[in-house]
């Protein structure tokens, strides 16, 4: 199997029900291995010159490198905000059947490699 890099993903959505549907999409099409919904916090930021706060829902994504481009286009597609907040950080290491796991649940069913040659 070749050696595929790990992305973790992080956005925003406003409420929770935009949060689950989101989480559930990417994860049906493929684009994620799993979607953490995390408690809302409170978010300060400049939007248009105003200093802005809101509640919003963080979700932490695990995908692959191969699927960002994809999972980004669907982010946008689904996403309530005018520019959402979308960040790919590379994970450098980790439980190495967690990552693997996380490149098998993210390659389309046409793109799995056979495991057993």
């Amino acid at each position: 199997m070749r050696a595929v890099t790990i992305l973790l993903v992080l956005t925003t959505l406003p409420d929770r029900s935009s949060a689950e549907a989101l989480a559930r999409e990417l994860v049906e099409t493929r684009l994620a291995a799993c979607v953490n919904i995390l408690s809302p916090c409170r978010s300060v930021y400049r939007w248009h010159e105003a200093i802005e706060t809101a509640e919003e829902v963080p979700l932490l994504i695990k995908t692959s490198s191969e699927r960002y481009a994809a999972l980004a286009a669907a982010i946008r597609r689904q996403h309530p905000y005018e520019l959402p907040e979308i960040i790919a950080l590379p994970v450098v290491d980790g439980l190495p059947d967690y990552l693997a796991w996380v490149a098998d649940a993210t390659h389309a069913p046409d793109e799995r490699q056979d495991t057993n040659s």
